[in-house]
């Protein structure tokens, strides 16, 4: 086991995960919610951690092999949904003790779309967005985002990319390089999201809940800003809208990435093998 590789690759991650509180700490402080310091001290706490795990040693760079990376994946998905249930621990609202908030973040990650938060309608707009964004960023992986994200990770990205995705595409790649596959799922996905929020702004939503629900729809998540979920709209449109994405949201992303380059799903000749080792 390479562990100041795995070490180097989990600060990595880390300092990565960081910058998913960016978003909503910038809502907290332009609505000037009380939530903006949970959002700073948790953002900038898990920046030193992850620092500190990855600086003594940066300049590690063997090469990880396939069980490496299962154990990357395992222990960043338990440290993520650590770092995940922060905000809402020091939140003002909600005020959540540990497990709540470690079970909040945990179903959003994973994309189960439980909660055990009351009055979600009531809650600061950047909570609202960073448990919507949670789940969004578990729907595709953090880590297929960080392979695509961070070039630095060389050659070990591919055990990364094997090791976080599932079913049996996983050891072909899209695109000759596993940093430009992870880039074209992300593509494919972001687009979905785009394409789901503008459709249920057309179909009355207001802005904020239209990519909040988006971000739920496209990763079939279940999170909402409201109490009621979709109920609160009660429009059979945006009820017809939610069905559609989520259905084009189940198919594997590697095949609305081949059927939007060659036009159809049965051609798979850009598929090459990829050696194990």
């Amino acid at each position: 086991m390479r562990f100041s590789s795995i070490q180097r690759i989990l600060g990595m991650l880390l300092m990565v995960s960081s910058t998913t509180m960016l978003p909503p700490l910038l809502l907290a402080l332009w609505f000037d919610e009380g939530s903006k310091a949970a959002f700073t001290t948790a953002m900038l706490g898990v920046l030193l951690v992850g620092s500190l795990f990855w600086y003594p040693v940066r300049n590690q760079r063997k090469e990880l092999r396939i069980r490496d990376g299962f154990v990357v994946v395992t222990l960043f998905w338990v440290v993520l949904a650590l770092v995940g249930a922060i905000p809402f621990a020091l939140a003002e609202q909600p005020h959540m003790g540990f497990t709540d908030a470690m079970f909040e973040s945990t179903s959003g990650l994973t994309t189960t779309g439980a909660t055990v938060i009351t009055g979600i309608d009531r809650l600061p707009l950047s909570i609202q967005f960073y448990r919507q964004e949670l789940q969004w960023l578990g729907g595709m992986g953090i880590i297929v985002l960080a392979v695509a994200v961070l070039p630095m990770l060389g050659i070990g990205g591919m055990q990364l990319y094997r090791a976080e995705t599932p079913g049996p595409m996983k050891d072909n790649k899209l695109t000759p390089r596993i940093t430009e596959t992870a880039k074209a799922l992300w593509y494919v996905y972001l687009a979905f999201t785009i394409a789901c929020a503008v459709s249920y702004m057309i179909a009355g939503m207001g802005w904020f809940d239209a990519l909040c629900h988006a971000f739920s729809t496209v990763a079939i998540g279940g999170f909402s800003t409201h109490d009621a979920s979709m109920g609160y709209f009660n429009s059979p449109l945006i009820d017809m809208i939610a069905v559609v994405f989520m259905f084009l949201a189940g198919v594997n992303f590697s095949l609305h990435f081949i059927a939007f380059r060659h036009r159809s799903v049965a051609d798979r000749q850009e598929f090459a093998p990829v050696p194990r080792g």
